[in-house]
């Protein structure tokens, strides 16, 4: 084995999952070590840990918006066998097949977990996680400003976030944050997965649509759109956004909000990650409108007159 997936052995046993014969790699995650373990009756687990655990409950509360999504939501997650501070041990999910038929039964699951679970209020009863930072999540009346607050400005305290932007860069921000009234619509709160990329959407040993890693708050369900809109799905996905709009009574501009709503995304990703795949770059692009004074700026224009021919607002599908 090699020195991560002994140390992921290691972990096992000491938590009394002494049945385990050997753990091979996993890749594709971002934060943490993780691995498939074979336990001793042929069965396998999937493991991850953090060599260096960051201060908090990161895998208890990724436990618990696992069953909040499956027991709240209706949507298929994998079985928690064992998590604590140092480790969480889940039942193995399967590769999701590339195929459109998958792609629409994520819709029909997605739009059910957003339009069946919403909220009165923005947040979570605590905070949680996004990769390594906390997921800052109290409860607010307020969309507009949770969002602004707790999903946006939060990041300009982060070392990597201040040097992608400079002074005129962190005051655009606020300034989008000042006109997010202007350019989003108004929504209810839902329970939303809160990391919805395509790398963490799997099949269940069935072939259904599953969930995992999430960083779940009640909040805009367009957040976990944005999230799978901008980061390149495969190609079989592209039935999912037009029936997922269908299903949920979207209207025709939805996608024109996108490049706001990413923005959350990006900043955690330049916050965490060094390369940053770009997000800086198209963190700038957004926030280019925004750089002028707000007396220069015209008013009572959607988002999609504010970021026109601005790169970086779809990348795929």
């Amino acid at each position: 084995m090699t020195d991560a997936t002994s140390f992921l052995f290691e972990r096992l046993h000491a938590v009394g999952l002494t049945d385990v014969a050997a753990v091979e790699p996993v890749t594709g995650g971002l934060a943490a070590t993780a691995g498939l373990a074979r336990r001793g009756d042929g069965t396998s687990v999937f493991v991850k840990a953090f060599g260096e655990p960051p201060s908090g409950d990161v895998f208890a509360a990724e436990a618990e918006g696992l069953t909040v999504l499956r027991e709240a939501g209706g949507v298929a997650t994998p079985e928690i066998i064992f998590a604590d501070r140092d480790l969480l041990v889940l039942s193995v999910l399967r590769p999701r097949p590339a195929t459109e038929a998958f792609w629409e039964q994520l819709a029909h699951a997605l739009a059910h977990l957003h339009t069946t679970t919403r909220s009165p209020r923005f947040g979570w009863h605590r905070d949680n996680w996004l990769g390594r930072r906390q997921q800052v999540n109290t409860w607010n009346d307020d969309g507009y400003e949770f969002f602004a607050q707790h999903r946006l400005l939060r990041w300009l305290g982060e070392r990597r976030v201040r040097e992608a932007l400079d002074a005129a860069g962190r005051a655009a921000l606020e300034r989008l944050c000042d006109r997010l009234p202007e350019l989003l619509p108004v929504r209810p709160a839902c329970l939303t997965h809160g990391d919805l990329w395509a790398q963490n959407v799997m099949a269940t040993p069935d072939g259904r649509p599953a969930l995992i890693d999430p960083a779940v708050s009640y909040t805009w369900a367009e957040v976990d759109l944005a999230h799978l809109w901008t980061t390149a799905p495969p190609p079989e996905a592209h039935v999912f956004f037009d029936l997922y709009a269908e299903l949920t009574g979207l209207d025709h501009d939805w996608r024109e909000r996108m490049p706001i709503l990413q923005l959350r995304q990006h900043l955690a990703v330049i916050a965490q990650f060094d390369p940053d795949w770009g997000a800086a770059d198209i963190l700038r692009a957004t926030l280019a409108p925004f750089r002028r004074r707000p007396k220069d700026q015209p008013s009572g224009h959607g988002v999609s007159e504010v970021l026109r021919g601005r790169p970086g607002v779809r990348p795929s599908a």
